[in-house]
């Protein structure tokens, strides 16, 4: 268990071979604009990014959840590109119950389907259960949204059920949320399930 607050704590720079993860700040606003406008990337986001205001709006948001302590907002660095790929974060951090969520991730198109996500997840789950002491870590996504359904299973996750009616989507959609979860007796075996899949020759993930 560590002896600061995880608020303090769970804002780190992350990396291996592949990618880094890091802190954002307001210098990350124009590398992840023009990586932010890709065909289907804001689908099943729960506000859309259709344009600068859109992203300027978005961004702001993010550097102010994560400068009051409500997200750990991480920008994802595709090493081999050298460049910005997308975003993750922590949040709902339940210190005292051990508890937290991964999500607010997205990827530029070009960046989809090369390992990135996986190796960010990896990293954020290792981040949570081995340096943060977390006992659960938790996903949630649109129950139609069959792509990331599929990666959350592939990286080990168990869905738990959905919760309906959950919250308004962009159109007047009412989201369907289904929640995915790794506990701390279960990560062993996820992380080595993620390293096997990252010697993949081709990974999907």
């Amino acid at each position: 268990m560590t002896d600061t607050a995880w608020n303090e704590d769970a804002p780190a720079v992350l990396e291996n071979d592949h990618v880094r993860l890091r802190p954002v700040t307001e210098d990350d606003r124009e590398p992840l604009r023009k990586i932010a406008f890709g065909e289907g990337i804001w689908d099943y986001f729960v506000s859309r990014v259709d344009s600068d205001a859109d992203f300027d709006a978005f961004f702001d948001a993010m550097l102010a959840d994560h400068a009051a302590g409500r997200r750990a907002v991480f920008v994802i660095v595709d090493k081999g590109a050298d460049r910005a790929a997308g975003s993750s974060s922590y949040g709902n951090m339940a210190e005292a119950d051990r508890r937290l969520e991964i999500g607010w991730s997205w990827l530029g198109v070009e960046f989809q389907g090369r390992g990135v996500n996986r190796w960010a997840k990896y990293l954020l789950l290792q981040h949570a259960f081995e340096d943060l002491d977390a006992v659960r870590v938790e996903f949630k996504t649109d129950v139609l949204n069959e792509r990331a359904r599929a990666g959350l299973r592939k990286i080990g996750a168990r869905e738990e059920g959905v919760l309906r009616s959950f919250n308004p989507m962009p159109g007047g959609r009412r989201r369907d949320a289904v929640y995915y979860s790794v506990l701390a007796g279960e990560w062993p075996s996820v992380k080595t399930q993620l390293r096997d899949r990252g010697k993949a020759v081709n990974p999907s993930l």
